[in-house]
């Protein structure tokens, strides 16, 4: 391997909190490659922190919608057509067209490392039209795919009973943070009776039922750290149900301050809503992320969340959607303190197992071969 060979990894966000992508450009260094990590870059975004690797944004003048994506693949289309590589690399559907179109004219290779099932995302339950357009451009793209990633067992059996085509599978999983667990630290998660929910605030989510449980849960604080298209709808929401002075909104966290903050947390959430497939289907990566802060969890009562909490027994499944529910599970856990300590053990045994570094070598094989 040599250093002048290069691939280029391609996403729609603005890299600042893209543990994926970062993961994948560390490993790909260790082979040998040359690596550039190529996105976007939007009004409210970042400074990104100082990466080991070539980093681009691409600056949009629009931010969301149908003109978006075309701005979108026309940029990204011209980027790569003057930007040498051997390898590219396109994070979910969203990039995978001007890709395919650039590995198809200069001859380069393409992996496809899908994230989600996209054309199941509830953002286009509601868009009938969106949805046929995202799945015709699949269907016509999945075909000419040689090497295809995704992120579990259910969503890789989906792709291959759709399209009958092999699909490896790489965990989204965090690197292993070594983290000293006693008895004080125990104290401290119960005491200062932190709710966290990390990661995107968008549809779906289940923050709504995070914020109406609050009127039910004296003295506990719920941080919600990201941001989405929902943020200011939530913080209407919050002040609406008399909550605000229990809820802090962090907004935008870069993923290199996440071991600063997800530690402290008494409970992780992941309440993600039954609505369609990918999340359905999810095992999203703030389950990893919690575990490896030694965080138990409480999860919605969906099938591979589920499996996830009931195989390494980290956590609790909701199995009510309701404030009261919600509300009695975390009584349940913060009263019963020799139960709490007992997931906290767990997570630590399981760390590290699920951790990238078990991830490295499927990586390797992928981009060797």
């Amino acid at each position: 391997m040599t250093k002048q060979q290069k691939v280029i990894l391609v996403v729609t966000n603005d890299l600042v909190t893209d543990q994926r992508i970062h993961k994948m450009a560390l490993t790909l260094m260790q082979l040998g490659w040359q690596v550039e990590l190529v996105g976007r870059i939007r009004k409210n975004s970042l400074p990104l922190s100082s990466r080991p690797y070539a980093t681009y944004r691409l600056k949009l003048f629009f931010e969301k919608g149908k003109l978006f994506y075309f701005e979108f693949t026309i940029r990204l289309f011209l980027f790569l057509l003057f930007h040498k590589t051997q390898i590219i690399t396109a994070n979910d559907l969203d990039t995978l067209l001007p890709c395919c179109l650039i590995a198809w004219i200069k001859k380069n290779k393409l992996i496809y490392d899908t994230h989600e099932y996209f054309t199941e995302v509830p953002e286009l339950i509601n868009k009938p039209l969106e949805k046929k357009i995202w799945l015709f451009i699949e269907k016509i793209l999945f075909y000419r795919l040689k090497r295809i990633i995704t992120v579990n067992e259910r969503i890789a059996c989906e792709y291959q009973k759709k399209y009958h085509k092999p699909i490896i599978i790489i965990k989204n999983l965090p690197f292993y943070l070594p983290l000293a667990i006693d008895e004080n630290i125990i104290k401290q998660k119960i005491d200062q009776k932190i709710l966290l929910y990390q990661g995107s605030v968008n549809i779906g989510r289940g923050i709504e039922l995070m914020l109406e449980t609050l009127n039910l849960l004296q003295g506990f604080t719920l941080w919600i750290v990201g941001s989405g298209d929902i943020l200011e709808k939530m913080k209407q929401l919050a002040a609406e149900l008399k909550v605000e002075k229990q809820v802090v909104f962090w907004g935008t966290v870069p993923f290199e301050n996440l071991p600063s903050l997800t530690p402290k947390a008494f409970i992780g959430f992941s309440l993600e809503e039954d609505l369609g497939l990918n999340y359905r289907y999810a095992t999203p990566n703030k389950i990893y992320d919690y575990i490896q802060a030694r965080t138990p969890v409480i999860v919605s009562n969906l099938p591979e969340m589920k499996k996830v909490v009931f195989t390494y027994r980290i956590g609790c499944v909701l199995e009510k959607r309701t404030p009261q529910s919600l509300a009695s599970l975390i009584l349940y856990l913060f009263q019963n303190r020799s139960l709490y300590s007992q997931l906290i053990e767990q997570t630590q045994k399981v760390a590290q197992e699920l951790c990238w570094e078990k991830q490295v070598e499927l990586v390797k094989k992928v981009y060797t071969q």
